[in-house]
C-alpha cells in the first residue's frame, strides 16, 4: 500500500504534518477528512529508505517497548501498530507505517526492517532473523535494547571524557587570539622611543604577523580542517592515522578497550541468539571501527574455519591483551563463551571508565597551564617597558 505524505490544518487551527497509507489519494483524502482535518498539501511519499531512519535514541525505545509488547503477548503486528500509534507525530513515523504494511502483506519482520540499512546493522538483523527461526522474538528484543544501550553509554563516556578538554582547548586559541589581535596592538603606542625586552619584541612581532596575515591563517585552519577530514575518510590515511594513535600509550590503551567492549559484547549477543561462531565473528569485528584490530579478528575467522581455537589465534597478535586470550581459553574448555565474553565486556568497561577520569584530569590542568604561561607571557611583554623608570623621565 502506498504511503502519502501531507500537510493539514487541525480544528484549532495549527498546521500538521505526517504520512498516511491508503490505496489512493484520494483514500487518503477521505480518511484525513474523517479525522476532522483539512488537507493543504498531499503528495505520494517518495521510496528514499535510505534517507529514512531512527536516531540512536528511537533506535532504543524502539527496541525495548518492542520487545515489551512480544513478552506482553501482542502478535508482531499488533506490536508494530501500537508503536505506529503512538509515534504518529513524529518525523519517522513513515517508517513504523511501512513496518506494519510490509508485515501486513506477508513479509517477515527480518525483511521488513532490512528496508532500512541507515536504522538497522547486520548485528541487528542477524539476531532478528535467528529469533525469527527460533521463536524467541521477545528474549531477543530485549538483549539488542541491552547491547544498544550499552553501546550509547560507551559513546557517552567517550564524548564526555573529550568534550570539556576540547572546550579549554579552543577557549584557550581563542583567548591568545585576541590578546594578539586586539589588547598588544593598542598598547603599541606606549612603546614607540623605549628600549624594549627580547620578549616585548618577540610579542610585538607576531601580533604585528597575525594582525596582518589573520586572513590567510584562518584560510589555513579551515583547508586544514577539510584535508584532516578528507584523509581520515580515505582508507589508507585513516589506517595511517590509526596506526600512529596505537603507538600512544594512553591512547592505545582507550582505542583497544572501546574496540574489544564493542566486539564482546556484540559477539554475546549474537552466540546467545543462535548465530554461528563464524557469522557471529564476521558481524562483530565490523562494530570493532578499528581496522587493526579488525584485521586480526579477521583472520581469526579464517583458522578457526580450519578447525583452530579463537583463544590460540588471537595469542599470535600484540594488539589483544592477554587477559582476553586467557579469559577466551578456560571459556571454550569450560563451554561458557558467552558470559565469559560478556564478563571481559565488563572489565574493560570498568578499566577503560578509570582511564578516561585520569586522561580528563590530567588534560585539563595541562591546558589551563599552558593558557596560563602563555597570557602571562604577554603581560610581562607588556609590563617590563612599563617598569622601565628612567625610559618615562627621558620622554
Amino acid at each position: 500500500m502506498p504511503l502519502f505524505r501531507y500537510k493539514a490544518l487541525a480544528e484549532t487551527g495549527r498546521t500538521i504534518s505526517g504520512v498516511i497509507d491508503a490505496d489512493s489519494q484520494t483514500v487518503a483524502k477521505e480518511r484525513l477528512r474523517k479525522q476532522k482535518v483539512m488537507v493543504t498539501s498531499i503528495g505520494l511519499l517518495k521510496d528514499n529508505k535510505k534517507e529514512i531512519g531512527l536516531d540512536r535514541t528511537l533506535l532504543l525505545s524502539f527496541t525495548k517497548e518492542l520487545g515489551q509488547l512480544l513478552r506482553a503477548g501482542l502478535p508482531v503486528y499488533e506490536s508494530l501498530l501500537t508503536l505506529e500509534e503512538k509515534y504518529r507525530r513524529h518525523k519517522s513515523h513513515s517508517l513504523f507505517l511501512d513496518l506494519c504494511d510490509r508485515l501486513k502483506s506477508g513479509s517477515s519482520l527480518s525483511a521488513s526492517l532490512r528496508q532500512y540499512p541507515k536504522t538497522f546493522d547486520e548485528i541487528y538483523l542477524s539476531m532478528v532473523t535467528s529469533a525469527e527461526q527460533s521463536g524467541s522474538l521477545a528474549q531477543i528484543f530485549d538483549q539488542l535494547s541491552t547491547l544498544i544501550n550499552k553501546q550509547q553509554k560507551l559513546r557517552k563516556q567517550l564524548f564526555s571524557a573529550l568534550i570539556y578538554p576540547a572546550f579549554l582547548g579552543s577557549f584557550c586559541c581563542i583567548v591568545i587570539f585576541s590578546l594578539l589581535l586586539f589588547v598588544v596592538p593598542s598598547m603599541r603606542d606606549l612603546f614607540e622611543g623605549r628600549p624594549l625586552h627580547p620578549i616585548t619584541h618577540i610579542v610585538l612581532a607576531l601580533s604585528t604577523f597575525v594582525n596582518q596575515a589573520w586572513p590567510f591563517l584562518l584560510f589555513g585552519v579551515l583547508l586544514a580542517g577539510v584535508s584532516a577530514v578528507t584523509f581520515f575518510r580515505n582508507p589508507q590515511g585513516r589506517l595511517l592515522i590509526e596506526r600512529g594513535l596505537l603507538k600512544l600509550p594512553l591512547i592505545k590503551t582507550l582505542i583497544i578497550q572501546a574496540a574489544l567492549i564493542r566486539f564482546c559484547r556484540s559477539l554475546a549477543v549474537l552466540l546467545q541468539g543462535g548465530v554461528p561462531l563464524i557469522t557471529s565473528l564476521s558481524l562483530s569485528r565490523k562494530v570493532m571501527k578499528q581496522a587493526l584490530l579488525e584485521a586480526v579478528i579477521e583472520k581469526a575467522e579464517k583458522r578457526i574455519g580450519e578447525g583452530k581455537k579463537l583463544s590460540d589465534e588471537l595469542k599470535s597478535s600484540p594488539l589483544i591483551p592477554s587477559l582476553v586470550t586467557r579469559m577466551l581459553s578456560l571459556a571454550e574448555e569450560t563451554g561458557k563463551t558467552v558470559p565469559m565474553l560478556q564478563n571481559i565486556a565488563d572489565i574493560y568497561d570498568e578499566e577503560m571508565e578509570t582511564h578516561l577520569s585520569q586522561m580528563t584530569a590530567l588534560l585539563q590542568p595541562m591546558i589551563l597551564l599552558i593558557l596560563g604561561g602563555v597570557v602571562g607571557l604577554i603581560l610581562l611583554a607588556v609590563l617590563l617597558p612599563l617598569t622601565d623608570v628612567s625610559s618615562f623621565l627621558s620622554t
